[in-house]
């Protein structure tokens, strides 16, 4: 029963991705194919290793006639190649697969559709929308854990167009956040003074929820806001909603609890340069 068990479940899609959330980026199948193969070859050496220890329980277990000590082996060098030179291969191509996936997945040469500007502070997010030269102010999520209805509306939104490259800069007001929305399949850390930046492909359109995934403080849980991917002609319209409505111009670093670390930052969007060259300036 429990093997009959195993196998239906790989029909579901759930164990097809290996339980990882369902991808809405062009990034994410890439993703999924490497976190399986990877398990894959982590189940293919416990098989080895246990067969090998039940081989020994059977082959060398003591017999009802025997006595003291069975034949003592001091080299087995098959073996021992086996349980060397394998492992070393499997790290090195381990370890090149995920360096050629890690950079498919931060690289950032290819033209963008939307340059999103996500900023983390304590304990919400801001979101610039650097070409339309909008913005969006984020507030605490601090009643969520009430469970009254509507409150998940009042989430901090980046609305994205679907079909679209969009290249998130990354940067923090105060410590270390992560952005992160777990059906990107990609996470990425905001630090205090460095820009980092990744781009993703939308696929698929739908509301999604994003969270910060590095401990940040006393209200790190609530630090929460939501992705909508909607058509190109919902993302016009709403950008001009948002620059009607206040949302007009990028918002800066003025509200930066501290002062940015030394080195000027190669990806910082030129509407946010300046700002952050003054800064400097001030500093100095």
């Amino acid at each position: 029963m429990a093997a009959l068990a195993l196998v239906l479940s790989g029909c579901g899609a759930e164990f097809q991705r290996g339980y990882l959330p369902e991808p809405v980026t062009e990034i994410g199948p890439k993703v999924i194919n490497f976190w399986n193969w990877t398990w894959i070859a982590a189940l293919a050496i416990g098989v080895l290793v246990w067969g090998l220890i039940l081989w020994c329980v059977v082959a060398y277990r003591r017999k009802k006639d025997e006595k003291g000590l069975p034949v003592q082996l001091r080299y087995n060098v098959p073996l021992e190649i086996l349980y060397t030179i394998v492992p070393v291969l499997m790290v090195a191509v381990l370890f090149g697969k995920t360096v050629e996936l890690q950079h498919e997945m931060v690289d950032t040469t290819q033209e963008a559709d939307v340059t999103v500007n996500a900023i983390g502070k304590k304990w919400s997010w801001d979101f610039n929308y650097v070409e339309a030269d909008a913005h969006i102010i984020g507030t605490q999520a601090s009643d969520l854990n009430k469970g009254e209805e509507g409150l998940p509306e009042t989430l901090p939104t980046l609305v994205l167009p679907v079909d679209s490259r969009i290249e998130f800069v990354l940067t923090s007001r105060d410590v270390i956040h992560s952005f992160w929305v777990p059906q990107f399949l990609t996470k990425l850390d905001m630090v205090p003074g460095r820009v980092n930046v990744f781009q993703a492909v939308t696929t698929e359109e739908g509301t999604f929820q994003g969270k910060c995934a590095e401990l940040c403080g006393a209200y790190h849980s609530e630090m929460l806001f939501q992705v909508q991917v909607v058509s190109q002609e919902e993302y016009d319209a709403f950008i001009e909603d948002l620059k009607a409505s206040g949302g007009d111009g990028l918002v800066g670093n003025e509200y930066n609890l501290y002062g940015l670390h030394e080195g000027q930052p190669a990806k910082l969007p030129p509407a946010l340069l300046e700002d952050y060259n003054a800064s400097q300036e001030e500093e100095n």
